[in-house]
């Protein structure tokens, strides 16, 4: 194991030297904050929250992190992106305007506000870079603590990579499980859930972790009196500490106005993460916030006149500042110079920035009052397009709705003349180069996206025995952890039992605890886990018990994991499985299918919903080849059923994105998923017996869709249209029902009203009585189908009521 470098001592021209660029890169960082938060006043910037009171232990903590680390932060760490070279003043402000070119922001493209930073963990084609060659920052995200759960997982990263260090030979990700995980959050934020969860899952996993609390002792306008017991985290977290005899955490308290204290701090706190994996809470107290929380207001109007005075002379750039004199490192006069060549420097970088973000605004604007100006002699409307173009050029700082919403007026009033097809086209050009710019990268479009995944089929021989479903499901697994020597799987109950339903059945004991993993009852932070690992190289199979108990962890799929590669515009990924079951149990808590929720939270993960457990296997095999991040939902009550075992486990790839028809038939389409498709099937049956022939479609996944359009086929030959789901009314049925009729067009191929079946509005009663009457039943299905037939044919379908 690697230990930490000892560094020989600096000269004192040295020191100096080193001291003077951390202020340097302090004063910078202080200047961006002023002058972003006038750019805002201004009208230049939408919305400005910024760094400034938390400059110098952000200097300690970059000094602190290495090559291979990783921050998982919030939107006040600007010091500490500039201290690791990862982010310049033009880059910062590029990111305050929203500049759309990941060139100018690296950090989102403008589809973050300000204050939220990344690297790049992916090179141009998606594929990844050696992180363990550079430093890390996972991309932020607004919602409060919402960077806790992710941290786990990327510490917990270097834990795997210690234990199975043959995993990673290149070390693209790990030098024998070395890395730090750096979180930082305000002081307000530990009163998140997801905080304590985390902190928590650290102290169990024991996990190389450094945790530093920013405390200024609001959040917004509200004291810590109102936040945290005793208004002090780290003394209600006094029972975490670590003894000799028990494991736990390393805790320690610094002033964040201290200088020397804060970086003898931060070097203690790396040690003892980086060499021993134990994790640190750094509490870092008594800082300010001169300029208050954001944009959006004054902290003058909630803090009383002594809080102010006491933040003006404890401003931890002013104490550095006088630290530095009073050791004759520089004189107060030298710095007066300093700071006004840094300010100047912060200016003409923000002029820059913003040339940067306007100027092609500006020639798109050029170009639009060019061609209105030449098009206008054409139109009965002249004057009234030469009066458009003219107040579009008058607009002195144009954006590009203005641009875009000018030229769409434009078009309406030469509708049937001669100029309707340039404008026309100017207009489809605009889409097509400007959209990318806010819509791209939803999805992988590497080598390994879903896109290059070909199906296998699955094969038996000729005497494969009928074994229970998740025989087959275990059996698959066992191959997949052969096969990729990076991939694991954790969960309530997954690992010594082998999951609730004996998926895992014995796999812990042939693979180790490290790779079939139990966990604490903390849905969002075994998501954490699997996002945080995900993003270091590994393939994580996060196991959620029931589907219902992902309500707790839906915010982190729907914020963090549903939109890193959006929001980085491709520059990071997290190819994480969700692994969960559900449908058909009974109970308000346990069989729920809250797949409209899912779905529309989610988009940017794949959600799948195989019919039994042979394609669920064939949705991991498939998965573990891409590097997208998807939901796969089992059958709860499939288990136990009969499948045949394939002879080709963990090869065969169910497709993604295609639907399978289960049944051919003539009368009437009918387009379910998972356990519903057995209701289906036995109406099915019952109505052949009357004439009545179903053609039966499975979705097989709700995201993607159909990509091939299939069931507008069906559609074409039978022209009626049933979609039969579990969830409540308007949810995953309303979605199905508008893929089918708008993506696909099938709307024209109908003869009846197309129709939904769905569960009641409440959740699913207890008991057997209480799923009869509240989800789609057998009888259910065959009488709307019958109804729709009757419909067709009163005669040969007399009504049944």
């Amino acid at each position: 194991m690697n230990q930490t470098a000892i560094k020989e001592p600096l000269s004192f021209e040295d020191f100096k030297k080193e001291v003077l660029q951390d202020y340097k890169i302090a004063r910078t960082s202080r200047e961006c904050s002023l002058l972003g938060r006038r750019e805002v006043l201004t009208g230049k910037a939408k919305f400005g929250i910024f760094g400034d009171g938390k400059e110098v232990p952000q200097l300690a903590m970059a000094k602190a992190f290495r090559n291979g680390d990783f921050r998982s932060g919030y939107y006040r760490d600007q010091t500490f992106m500039m201290a690791i070279g990862a982010l310049n003043i033009q880059q910062f402000f590029a990111g305050l305007f929203g500049h759309s070119d990941i060139d100018h922001d690296p950090m989102s493209a403008g589809r973050q506000m300000g204050g939220h930073f990344a690297t790049h963990s992916l090179d141009e084609k998606g594929n990844w870079k050696k992180l363990t060659e550079q430093k890390n920052s996972s991309a932020d995200i607004s919602p409060t603590a919402g960077q806790m759960p992710r941290l786990l997982g990327l510490a917990q990263a270097s834990k795997v990579y210690r234990e199975l260090s043959h995993i990673d030979a290149e070390n693209n990700f790990s030098v024998e499980g070395n890395e730090v995980a750096w979180g930082t959050i305000g002081n307000a934020s530990t009163s998140e859930g997801l905080f304590f969860e985390t902190i928590n899952a650290a102290g169990v996993l024991q996990v190389p972790m450094v945790m530093s609390v920013w405390d200024d002792e609001y959040g917004i306008s509200v004291h810590a009196k109102y936040q945290t017991t005793k208004e002090n985290i780290s003394e209600i977290l006094k029972g975490f500490q670590r003894e000799d005899d028990q494991k736990g955490y390393e805790i320690l308290r610094v002033a964040g106005w201290d200088y020397v204290a804060l970086i003898e701090t931060y070097n203690k706190a790396a040690q003892i993460a980086r060499e021993q994996h134990v994790p640190v809470l750094i509490h870092v107290q008594q800082l300010t916030q001169p300029q208050g929380h954001s944009t959006s207001g004054s902290h003058e109007r909630y803090k009383s006149k002594e809080r102010l005075e006491w933040e003006v002379e404890y401003d931890c750039l002013s104490k550095m500042r006088n630290w530095i004199v009073e050791n004759n490192i520089a004189t107060a006069e030298a710095l007066d110079v300093l700071d006004q060549q840094l300010k100047k420097e912060v200016l003409e970088a923000k002029k820059a920035a913003w040339s940067a973000y306007i100027d092609p605004i500006k020639k798109e604007r050029t170009e639009l009052v060019a061609l209105l100006r030449e098009l206008a002699p054409q139109s009965a409307a002249k004057a009234a397009i030469e009066k458009t173009a003219a107040d579009l050029e008058a607009i002195k700082e144009p954006i590009r709705k203005e641009i875009l919403s000018t030229a769409r007026k434009v078009l309406r009033t030469v509708v049937n003349e001669a100029p309707q097809a340039e404008v026309a086209q100017f207009i489809k050009g605009y889409f097509d180069k400007i959209q990318p710019k806010f819509s791209s990268n939803l999805y992988s479009h590497s080598k390994d996206s879903l896109a290059h995944i070909v199906e296998v089929p699955v094969t038996y021989d000729d005497n494969a025995e009928e074994v229970d479903a998740r025989v087959v499901l275990r059996d698959n697994f066992e191959a997949i952890f052969k096969k990729h020597q990076n991939a694991l799987i954790f969960g309530e109950d997954s690992g010594n039992i082998g999951d609730v339903n004996q998926g895992l059945e014995g796999l812990q004991e042939k693979f180790g605890e490290t790779r079939i993993s139990d966990t604490g009852i903390r849905e969002a932070t075994i998501l954490g886990q699997g996002i945080g690992m995900a993003m270091r190289g590994l393939r994580p199979i996060a196991e959620i018990q029931y589907l219902d108990y992902l309500l707790y962890a839906i915010q982190i799929m729907s914020d963090d994991l549903a939109t890193l590669q959006y929001r980085t515009s491709g520059k990071q990924k997290a190819p994480l499985i969700v692994r969960t079951r559900g449908h058909r149990l009974e109970g308000i808590w346990h069989s729920g299918s809250p797949m409209g929720m899912i779905i529309n939270a989610i988009r940017g993960m794949h959600v799948l919903v195989p019919r039994n457990m042979t394609k669920a296997a064939g949705f991991y095999n498939a998965l573990l080849e891409t590097d997208e991040p998807a939901l796969v939902i089992e059958c709860l009550n499939g288990y136990r059923l009969k499948e045949i075992m394939p002879n080709n486990l963990g090869a065969f790839k169910t497709p993604i994105g295609v639907v399978e028809t289960m049944k051919a038939g003539s009368d009437i389409t009918v387009v379910s998923y998972g356990s519903t498709l057995r209701v289906v099937e036995q109406a099915a049956a019952e109505l052949l017996e009357l004439g009545i022939e179903v053609e039966l479609i499975d979705c097989q996944s709700l995201l993607p869709f159909d990509t091939q359009h299939h069931i507008a086929e069906s559609l074409k030959k039978t022209n009626r249209l049933l979609v039969v789901d579990e969830d409540v009314p308007g949810g995953a049925s309303a979605y199905i029902l508008q893929e089918i009729l708008e993506t696909q067009n099938g709307y024209r191929y109908l003869d009846s009203a197309p129709q939904t079946l769905t569960a009641k509005a409440h959740r699913p009663s207890y008991g057997t009585d209480g799923d009869y009457f509240s989800k789609p039943s057998t009888e259910d299905v065959f009488e709307v189908i019958y109804a729709i037939m009757n419909e067709v044919n009163p005669t040969k379908y007399p009504s049944l009521y």
